[in-house]
């Protein structure tokens, strides 16, 4: 009697269950969204913020989605030597300018005064150094785990180092930067401010 009566309430509990997960089924279209429906709410048990924008999606209010993040700025600081350049020795200026029509004597006096000040600056600012020892032409040997980003080599480069070739150009490394930091708020990617004349 005892076992027919725990049988007959085990089934009743069963029929019960399966009576409500067939009314979540039915209320949510299917078993896929039943259970998506259980996470959602198991999810908002757990999390606070997921919770309150449940609510908020629930009561009508509109979301607003955060904007995406504006990408980084790039660093001014290497424009800074250019700037220097152009402020010096005018480079930007002479790179920029259109010397079709100029003669060769013009554009020999304008790249001789382009290259004193520029010269000027570099030697003032930077300290640089050979990267290599040597002048173009000579031979040099280059040994194994030499540093491909200080030394390029070309040509007819077959097996391991060390390799044995002649200079084409020895390089330059900069040893020392002498530049000063601008001041706050200056716009590093601008070369050189406009200017304009009142009179």
């Amino acid at each position: 009697m005892q076992l027919e009566l725990a049988v007959g309430l085990a089934l009743g509990v069963m029929v019960g269950i399966l009576a409500m997960v067939g009314w979540a089924i039915a209320q949510a279209g299917s078993l896929g969204r039943a259970i998506q429906g259980l996470t959602v709410a198991r999810r908002a048990s757990r999390d606070a913020a997921f919770a309150a924008k449940l609510q908020a999606i629930l009561a009508g209010a509109e979301v607003k989605q955060p904007e995406p993040p504006q990408p980084p700025r790039p660093s001014g600081a290497p424009l800074r030597l250019l700037a220097l350049l152009q402020a010096e020795a005018r480079l930007v200026d002479f790179l920029l300018e259109d010397i079709h029509g100029a003669s060769d004597e013009q554009i020999g006096q304008a790249v001789r005064e382009v290259h004193k000040k520029a010269q000027a600056a570099l030697k003032q600012h930077l300290v640089l150094e050979q990267v290599l020892p040597g002048q173009e032409d000579e031979t040099v040997t280059i040994p194994p785990g030499f540093d491909p980003s200080a030394i390029r080599v070309v040509g007819n480069v077959t097996g391991h180092p060390p390799f044995t070739g002649t200079i084409q150009h020895p390089g330059w490394r900069v040893k020392e930067i002498k530049l000063t930091p601008p001041a706050e708020g200056v716009d590093e990617f601008v070369l050189q401010p406009a200017e304009v004349f009142i009179p």
